[in-house]
């Protein structure tokens, strides 16, 4: 279901700057560890370009996955802390299981690992990869990357599976709310030409993954949820098999203009899956 620019154009919205990979002739590529000595954290250069970021509430019920690449939901956690690793797996991960399983209709939700970020003001964003928000447009996953998370996490059944139809789809919630600070920006898959995704190594000290990078195009539709609280949540499409549909939504952190002085840091919790049909 698409959404005209003139329904886009009625909604509220902010004007921010989000960061773009400026395109380069090299594979862009971030570490996320402290490379070697005299190794960059990543051979890539950002470009700020404003966007006008809208409210996604008021059209949030023509949203949806397949469409766009993420949708708004609304769950309340039975989990408040978030502090204990262990309890986030008996207690969260079941609860994301069965709202992904509610929400795509899929046959099975695999739940292959989590990460919660907080944000740390006046510390390098790009070199705290594993903790802070991310505020480079990005994709986890791409066309390479998402078969083969596939096949390193159910080895015996992969094949099988993927001559079916699998998406990886990140659950994202805030730990606190009112969300002001460094809230989440996620963009309209319809909006987005495959030129416009670089493929990208990221480099951790086992493995090389590989995410896409997101160059700039003045066609992009941007949305949020303003003040967003713990008990609404955003589903962001990473990687779909099936290619008539949205398979990859961009996403990023931003900076809102109208963020209060005295806002709470930004601490948020992203499951990330794998959906079978």
């Amino acid at each position: 279901m698409s959404l005209e620019s003139i329904t886009i154009d009625s909604l509220p919205a902010v004007e921010a700057l989000l960061n773009y990979t400026v395109p380069m002739a090299q594979k862009p590529r971030d570490y996320a560890y402290d490379p070697p000595p005299g190794v960059p954290h990543s051979n890539s250069t950002l470009e700020p370009r404003r966007f006008a970021i809208h409210d996604m509430r008021p059209v949030a019920a023509r949203i949806s996955l397949d469409s766009h690449g993420f949708a708004a939901i609304r769950h309340r956690s039975a989990l408040s802390g978030f502090q204990d690793e262990d309890e986030i797996r008996r207690t969260y991960y079941p609860e994301a299981e069965a709202l992904l399983k509610e929400a795509t209709g899929a046959a099975r939700v695999f739940i292959f690992d989590h990460t919660i970020r907080r944000h740390i003001p006046g510390t390098d964003d790009r070199r705290n990869l594993a903790r802070q928000p991310a505020r480079e447009v990005h994709v986890d996953q791409t066309v390479k990357s998402g078969p083969q998370r596939v096949r390193d996490l159910l080895p015996a059944e992969a094949e099988e599976l993927l001559r079916g139809r699998v998406q990886i789809v990140n659950l994202w919630r805030p730990l606190h709310g009112p969300v002001q600070d460094a809230p989440l920006a996620v963009c309209d898959a319809l909006s987005v030409a495959p030129a416009d995704l670089l493929a990208s190594d990221l480099v951790y000290r086992d493995r090389i993954g590989e995410t896409y990078s997101v160059t700039y195009n003045p066609a992009h539709r941007w949305f949020y949820v303003p003040d967003m609280m713990p008990y609404e949540a955003l589903l962001l499409k990473n990687y779909d098999s099936r290619r008539d549909v949205a398979r990859f939504s961009p996403h990023c952190a931003f900076e809102d203009p109208t963020t209060p002085a005295d806002a709470l840091p930004r601490a948020s919790i992203e499951v990330r899956t794998l959906v079978v049909w």
